[in-house]
């Protein structure tokens, strides 16, 4: 049986939450507290220690979906809960101001799990029409961080298939590299 922690992470209003409710198999554990900060984000709470669910792929993998809050003041929490986690979710909402750079600034903050094993991005409220956009998010990653290989999807939290292909591209991407790493490690100097 293979056992794969993953993060969800991102500011507050990106669809964390909403993303590993749609997934869980078990009820979600959730730490939401009133919105001390209604003027960045209008909803009346939000996440300030975790959220946590649980699937099961296939016959035995289980995936532990942790989702971490979203503001910059809860960060000893990413820290705690990035020590054990093989990847990330990154989810970032399209109609906030710099998106783009909050995008870039979340990676510099998780690029360890990157290390460790994946990183993909979901671009959420597209919809609305008001962001960048996915162009905009693929130069900056390009542009920015030239030495990552981060996919980057546009995602709805609610959807629950559209988060399933999302999570297993990532655990693919994750157990792809964790097979390639030996055969890397040998041809190294």
């Amino acid at each position: 049986m293979a056992e794969h922690v993953i993060l969800f992470a991102g500011p507050m209003g990106a669809g964390k939450t909403t993303a590993i409710r749609s997934l869980s198999e078990i009820e979600v554990v959730s730490t939401e507290a009133a919105n001390s900060e209604r003027h960045v984000v209008d909803k009346a709470t939000t996440t300030v220690a975790l959220d946590y669910g649980e699937i099961t792929l296939g016959d035995e993998d289980k995936v532990r979906l942790y989702g971490v809050p979203g503001q910059k003041r809860f960060d000893f929490m990413w820290a705690i809960l990035k020590k054990r986690a093989r990847g990330m979710i990154m989810l970032v909402n399209d109609d906030a101001p710099d998106a783009v750079q909050t995008m870039i600034e979340y990676l510099d903050d998780f690029s360890d799990l990157y290390e460790r094993g994946g990183v993909i991005v979901g671009v959420s409220r597209t919809d609305l029409g008001a962001g960048p956009g996915l162009a905009a998010y693929s130069a900056a990653l390009q542009a920015q961080r030239p030495d990552l290989i981060v996919p980057v999807f546009t995602v709805d939290p609610r959807d629950a298939g559209q988060m399933r292909t999302v999570l297993m591209t990532l655990i693919a991407n994750i157990e792809m590299r964790a097979m390639l790493a030996p055969a890397a490690e040998a041809v190294a100097p």
